[in-house]
């Protein structure tokens, strides 16, 4: 997929050096790698030889993180552009029960309407109104009519979370072609051209790629029990598999050459005002779930990445629009545990069945004399008491279930709705935050659960291994730390130890392009070191 970024790219033009006083840039592009962890960059940062060294020659924040503890997609994507933490943001998970919607489905899904009839979680009406606060692209808008806010992501909900809701172009993949959920008067020719251009990939097989020295040094398969051993593949898929083509470098590929060809069709950064593209990137996150992140696999991705980026990059200099990219993640990861006890970490382990909260919810029913179910969630994070219940069992389960998931020896913590609603939302270094104070930046009032579970360090909150190995979403630093990378033409960077945040991003941008915001509306600041003069 990577030739899609190259035909897309016209002959380079030369990037003159950038003056010591330049004006702001007349293009904004952020770039958000799904399950891209800071420990994933600092490993292959040696072997970066394109995009992300060019990036990596710019600011990078060594300790930055995405700062709460459910560290999943939605919320995370969240924080980007908004310069808010989930607490803010309302978005706390990918989903989150509502058990006084008016549907059977009580579930909803991050980037839904649930108000559209016969939307549910899993097939559903995308929309940004679960968005509580605006993004920079709105902002933006609100400030200079002129600019224009696009957004084009490998999942619905990284292109909706962050550009949010006054939007003028949003494509995301759907796992057959590229699609909208706003209804443009004419889509950019760019997305019937990537379409058809992928079309014609997945018409015939995949051979694979051809590992380099230091990637076949990775190749080791790793039995897991239930599953196919993992850690030698190298994307060889049979024509028309696009569940293949989707976790693989070609889907990052065929996302950076449509945002290339909307920078093109757009003419993005040659208005009169400042443009904002948002590129969600989501292959590592699916390579990170189906063969976690020590294998073959994840390193021939990264490679691929790092040349995809280059490609894109490229494209960006000939069209001599003054640009600016920060790039991120919105969360990070931890590989499976069977390979991870090999590399020395001997507490990794798959979380135990058990704690499912349908499990506990019928021990605590069976216990209390109750008719199940009385408890909802997963095996960690929000878990929420049945509410049709009377409030006197209510409180019963709710004791009950506490009391059980405290006396398990993988949970670390048990933090009640009563708790995290009286706790101040944190601030400051977001490596000194406690377990609480993690939670507490994840926690929304109205969409928490009544009580939050966290799981212990290295504890893999997947019990039967069906289609993946692996995954994240804990309050542990692996999960939190990500990459936050400032570049600019001509501005030369450095690694920064100074702690960072996510929701710092949108705050060091706006003061970039000259962008007023109100001190105290957000959660994060301007981060010095970078191409922005703080104020």
């Amino acid at each position: 997929m990577r030739k899609f970024v190259l035909a897309a790219a016209a002959a380079l033009l030369a990037v003159p050096a950038a003056a010591q006083e330049t004006p702001p840039p007349k293009l904004l592009v952020v770039i958000s790698v799904d399950q891209f962890s800071a420990d994933l960059f600092d490993e292959y940062r040696p072997q970066f030889t394109a995009g992300l060294a060019r990036l990596a020659s710019g600011t990078v924040f060594d300790k930055a993180f995405q700062s709460h503890a459910n560290t999943e997609t939605c919320p995370g994507h969240s924080t980007i552009l908004t310069g808010d933490h989930p607490s803010r943001t309302g978005i706390i998970g990918n989903t989150w029960i509502d058990q006084s919607v008016q549907r059977p489905d009580k579930v909803i899904y991050c980037a839904e309407d649930p108000h559209v009839p016969g939307s549910n979680h899993s097939d559903y009406k995308l929309s940004a109104m679960q968005l509580r606060v605006p993004t920079l692209g709105e902002l933006m808008k609100a400030r200079w009519p002129a600019s224009r806010n696009v957004a084009v992501a490998g999942k619905d909900r990284a292109a909706v979370m962050m550009s949010g809701h006054r939007v003028d172009q949003r494509w995301y993949w759907n796992g057959k072609t590229f699609a909208t959920d706003l209804a443009p008067a004419q889509a950019p020719a760019s997305v019937a051209g990537v379409d058809a251009a992928v079309a014609r990939e997945l018409s015939a097989p995949a051979s694979g790629l051809q590992p380099t020295p230091f990637c076949a040094s990775k190749a080791r398969p790793i039995p897991v029990e239930g599953h196919a051993a993992v850690g030698a593949g190298n994307f060889a898929r049979p024509a028309g598999d696009y569940d293949a083509f989707e976790a693989s470098p070609e889907s990052d590929g065929a996302v950076l050459a449509l945002a290339a060809g909307m920078v093109r069709d757009m003419r993005l950064g040659q208005g009169s005002a400042p443009d904002l593209l948002s590129v969600g990137l989501s292959a590592t996150d699916y390579v990170g779930h189906y063969y976690g992140t020590e294998g073959q696999e994840m390193c021939l991705q990264l490679l691929s990445l790092d040349r995809s980026l280059g490609d894109f990059l490229s494209y960006l200099d000939s069209t001599g629009v003054d640009y600016a990219v920060v790039l991120t993640a919105d969360h990070g990861g931890q590989d499976l545990p069977e390979r991870a006890r090999l590399h020395g970490v001997s507490d990794a382990q798959r979380v135990d069945p058990a704690l499912a909260a349908s499990a506990v919810g019928k021990a605590v029913a069976a216990r209390l004399g109750l008719t199940s179910p009385v408890l909802f969630g997963d095996v960690m994070g929000d878990m929420y008491v049945n509410h049709s219940l009377s409030a006197g069992d209510q409180a019963r389960v709710l004791d009950e279930a506490i009391r059980a998931y405290r006396a398990h020896p993988q949970v670390a913590a048990v933090f009640t709705h009563d708790e995290l609603a009286r706790t101040p939302v944190p601030t400051g270094d977001p490596q000194a935050w406690s377990l609480l104070q993690r939670a507490r930046a994840s926690f929304d009032a109205q969409r928490s659960g009544d009580f939050v579970v966290i799981l212990q360090e290295h504890v893999t909150p997947i019990g039967h291994v069906k289609k993946s190995v692996a995954t994240h979403g804990s309050p542990w630093d692996y999960d939190r730390r990500v990459p936050i990378l400032f570049w600019r033409p001509g501005f030369s960077g450095a690694t920064v130890m100074a702690p960072a945040d996510t929701v710092d991003i949108m705050p060091t941008l706006a003061a970039l392009i000259g962008l007023p915001v109100a001190q105290g509306s957000i959660d994060g600041h301007c981060l010095d070191g970078t191409p922005a003069a703080c104020p």
